[in-house]
């Protein structure tokens, strides 16, 4: 059984993101940082919730301020 040249070339690119082109690594890539910029906008979300919540500040909710 033989194979095309094309159905060669589109099993040899690595799949990307579903939300951009960047292909997914581990390291200083974009993807990664992309990520992480995700993850701390809902970090931030949550501690915004966690003071609407409690009415109080995250750090004196967290015991880091008295």
């Amino acid at each position: 059984m033989t194979t095309s040249p094309e159905t060669e070339a589109t099993s040899a690119i690595p799949a990307t993101s579903a939300t951009t082109n960047d292909v997914p690594a581990f390291g200083w890539s974009g993807y990664a940082e992309r990520v992480n910029g995700r993850f701390a906008m809902v970090g931030f979300a949550a501690i915004l919730l966690v003071e609407a919540i409690s009415g109080d500040t995250f750090l004196s909710w967290a015991g880091f301020v008295g």
